[in-house]
């Protein structure tokens, strides 16, 4: 007996229904993978990253985790996004956080999670650095969501700090990346304007007080 059947149900559905309207869909998939996107999001389960930008599989290559976060000494995330651009060669990095995460939440609040505590360390250096001006904003759901856009923002220059993208860029190789954010109030996302493609970019973006450009 299968354990979780009606998982199996439901794949077998939606196998068929990829066969019936396009049959050569699962051999395209097996002879190449060739996504030009790398998605960097938050594991939350209501942000299915390919269908909210309406790509199918083998077109975006995904890496979620809690609060979306790009830190330095995370194998697994870094391992992604060296095996993205130094063998898939994509061309954009799109780091997409969203509004009400639940990581971002945790740390306004000082919640304990538990061993998530720890993976949030440096969402709570991000909290500390903006305090002062998010202290001021009018309740908490608005001082979460701005903390939601700024966490974004740092993970965008994390990236870009890697020397993964900071070898790509020395190489020339066409390489831009993004800073998004999704609202699941209503499934649209927002380009927070934090547009890297090279190291010019990035410290003309260093310089803007994000705090203010997100309002």
């Amino acid at each position: 007996m299968k354990v979780l059947k009606h998982l199996f149900e439901n794949n077998r559905k939606w196998a068929d229904s990829r066969k019936g309207s396009d049959p050569d869909f699962f051999n395209r998939l097996v002879r190449q993978q060739s996504p030009e996107y790398l998605w960097i999001g938050c594991a939350d389960s209501r942000v299915p990253a390919n269908e909210i930008v309406g790509l199918l599989p083998g077109e975006l290559f995904v890496h979620r985790n809690v609060a979306n976060l790009i830190l330095a000494n995370d194998l697994n995330c870094l391992s992604v996004i060296q095996f993205a651009v130094d063998i898939l060669k994509v061309k954009h990095i799109i780091v997409c956080g969203h509004y009400g995460c639940g990581g971002v939440k945790a740390v306004l609040e000082n919640a304990k999670l538990g061993l998530t505590d720890e993976w949030l360390i440096s969402l709570k250096d991000i909290r500390d650095k903006y305090s002062t001006n998010l202290i001021k904003l009018k309740d908490d759901t608005t001082r979460c969501n701005k903390l939601c856009e700024l966490n974004v923002v740092e993970q965008v220059f994390n990236v870009c700090k890697t020397d993964i993208v900071q070898n790509a860029w020395q190489s020339k190789q066409n390489l831009t990346v993004h800073g998004w954010i999704y609202d699941i109030k209503d499934g649209l996302l927002q380009d927070l304007e934090v547009c890297i493609s090279n190291l010019d970019d990035m410290d003309k973006a260093k310089n803007i007080d994000h705090f203010k450009s997100l309002n």
